[in-house]
């Protein structure tokens, strides 16, 4: 089983490459994340997230449910151990899209899990992006900016750094990367095992 483990600075075009990411690898499947935060107009519990309130998340909390968790804009949000286990159940990989710290969370949980981090081709492109959005104030853009910098600092702790130059080009390389994840040792121990008993004249 895959955990593909993205994060990325705000801005970088991360939710674009996973949506064209999970499109073209159907084994692949995008983690449900449990949060605190009201359900927005068309979004429904269970897909774009597991939505709770804050006394049962801190009862998860309390007896050790999640892979990863964070309070962000006074929400809970956290990746449970559940969601990880329900996906290795019916043999899907998962794709976790996380900020930093939960990426490095993750690592540590799940240490075979595959992190890959989302550069911007230039720094001005990824200012150009926030900007462009236009529903940013100037003081959000220079948070973002700041944090950008701090994240940058630790984007050399992930195994993988994609560049989205454009979305084609960024897109083909996350591919590539998950690609090679599934032929990571991690993955392929099963059928190495397999064969080393055979070789052995063990029965399979």
């Amino acid at each position: 089983m895959v955990l593909l483990v993205m994060a990325a600075c705000s801005g970088t075009g991360k939710s674009t490459l996973a949506k064209r990411l999970l499109a073209a690898r159907p084994k692949l499947k995008l983690s449900c994340s449990h949060t605190t935060r009201a359900p927005r107009p068309g979004e429904v519990t269970g897909r774009e997230y597991h939505f709770t309130d804050r006394a049962a998340f801190e009862a998860m909390v309390a007896r050790e449910a999640f892979a990863e968790w964070a309070e962000y804009a006074g929400h809970l949000y956290g990746t449970s151990h559940a969601e990880i286990e329900a996906a290795a159940a019916s043999e899907r990989d998962l794709l976790f899209d996380v900020d930093v710290v939960g990426a490095f969370a993750l690592k540590r949980t799940y240490p075979r899990a595959t992190s890959v981090f989302i550069l911007p081709p230039r720094f001005e492109a990824l200012e150009a992006r926030l900007r462009g959005r236009g529903t940013e104030t100037e003081a959000a853009i220079a948070r973002r900016l700041g944090a950008a910098q701090r994240e940058l600092e630790c984007a050399s702790e992930f195994d993988y750094l994609v560049v989205n130059e454009t979305v084609e080009t960024g897109a083909a390389e996350l591919m590539t990367v998950y690609d090679a994840a599934t032929y990571a040792r991690s993955e392929r121990a099963p059928l190495l095992d397999l064969l080393r008993r055979v070789a052995r004249g063990a029965q399979p």
